[in-house]
């Protein structure tokens, strides 16, 4: 495994433990500041508008975990194929599980750190 796999591996597994903690500011850290998600049936968003709808769900326990299916490196961009399960938990005990595939592209910084660049996120 390359250092730049091995990377991109800590990175979403940081991203999964950082979700499960609920801390946004970490999760923030891990994207870069031109970041956009698309999801269906929402037009594509930017990093202050997922910071936005995470603070809306601070009272949300969030569970679950990423199993990388595929990992490709080409210079400083990089795509991930994942395969998520997650457990939603609202504040009076209900829960709703989803599962999906996304598709992520990875940017590498200047300071050598792969963020997360672009997702597709299939999750329903």
């Amino acid at each position: 495994m390359s250092d730049d796999e091995r990377a991109i591996r800590e990175l979403v597994e940081t991203w999964m433990e950082a979700s499960r903690a609920g801390d946004t500011t970490a999760v923030l850290e891990l994207m870069t500041d031109d970041v956009v998600f698309m999801v269906p049936g929402h037009e594509p968003f930017g990093k202050e508008e997922f910071r936005q709808n995470s603070e809306m769900m601070r009272d949300v326990r969030l569970d679950g975990n990423a199993e990388i299916r595929e990992i490709e490196v080409a210079g400083d961009r990089a795509w991930i194929r994942n395969h998520i399960e997650i457990t939603i938990t609202q504040p009076d005990g209900g829960s709703l599980r989803r599962s999906g595939y996304t598709l992520t592209i990875l940017r590498k910084g200047e300071d050598g750190r792969w963020r997360l660049y672009r997702d597709a996120n299939l999750v329903s």
